[in-house]
């Protein structure tokens, strides 16, 4: 016995839920494009800033962390590697984990720590997000140190929404501790007082030429006259909101949190812990100098995969 008439559909319209219905079905790796695979070894390095020489929790002995550089639609294999004593976990800051939220990384929430000599490989794709965000360690204050930049390209064939950069820059704002940060945190648990402050703010790892012994060990981007050029602004701070501005020049936001916006302009910027911003400016001058002051498939949680590491 068929349908009521009342309740049949068109045909189109049968054919079209059918199509919605099988695209909800896919698995998301079949729209996923390049799969990139990334290497992190989390290892002890000898690092000198303000005439101290320390050893220092890094990825790959590099300070910032190297670049994870993606385009929208590419799935990541990062393998995580700890030789270092402390416990570690790595949060892919911003990255909207879609069936894939036992990779997000912060430490006795989404898994337990990779202990030393463990290691863990985190597996995720990026979905609808371009423009800039960051990892970072997430387990006691390892993130001082242990950070870098994820800069997400468009899709093959996706132009910028806005005029193509001569270049693209990471600028990534941080701090640098004289003291071991561990004991810094440690210090303040115990006492139930605020933290110690830093003892430098940094650009790219290093600190500007007024802070002692940095005269020469400063962060410079050499530019041509005329020619756009993309910073890609990360604040990898980890309690302090900061300033931002080019002296003389004029700064147009492009891009918040991996997220286009409507482009506007402003002399100044204001970054708080943890956020990214993309700003587009022309330099007119030779030299600048940079100034620091649920209900749908996709949404349900799958079961933790079989090799997320024990406590």
């Amino acid at each position: 016995m068929g349908a009521p008439d009342g309740l049949s559909l068109p045909a189109f319209l049968r054919v079209s839920l059918f199509f919605c219905m099988a695209i909800y079905a896919i698995p998301q790796h079949v729209f996923a494009g390049t799969t990139r695979h990334y290497k992190f070894d989390i290892k002890l390095q000898k690092v000198t800033r303000l005439c101290h020489t320390k050893s220092i929790v890094t990825v790959n002995g590099q300070f910032p962390g190297p670049r994870i550089v993606a385009r929208e639609g590419d799935r990541l294999l990062i393998k995580v590697t700890n030789h270092v004593k402390n416990n570690i976990s790595i949060h892919w800051h911003g990255i909207r984990q879609l069936q894939t939220g036992w990779a997000d990384g912060p430490a006795y929430v989404t898994q337990c720590p990779i202990q030393t000599g463990q290691s863990y490989v985190y597996n995720f794709t990026i979905i609808g997000q371009r423009g800039t965000l960051f990892w970072h360690a997430h387990i006691s204050w390892l993130r001082a140190t242990v950070y870098g930049p994820i800069i997400i390209l468009p899709k093959l064939g996706i132009p910028y929404p806005f005029t193509e950069p001569r270049k693209e820059v990471p600028i990534i704002f941080g701090e640098w501790w004289n003291a071991d940060p561990e004991a810094v945190i440690n210090q303040a648990l115990q006492t139930g007082g605020g933290p110690n402050v830093s003892d430098a703010y940094t650009i790219n790892g290093l600190p500007g030429p007024l802070y002692n012994c940095s005269a020469k060990d400063t962060f410079k981007l050499k530019v041509k006259p005329g020619k756009t050029y993309l910073l890609r602004l990360i604040n990898a701070a980890l309690n302090d909101e900061l300033f931002f501005s080019i002296a003389n020049h004029t700064l147009k936001v492009v891009d918040v949190d991996a997220v286009y916006v409507k482009p506007f302009e402003t002399d100044t910027i204001l970054i708080a812990p943890g956020q990214t911003t993309n700003i587009h400016t022309s330099w007119g001058l030779k030299m600048a100098w940079l100034v620091l002051d649920g209900k749908l498939p996709n949404q349900k949680l799958l079961l933790p995969p079989a090799d997320l590491p024990k406590c």
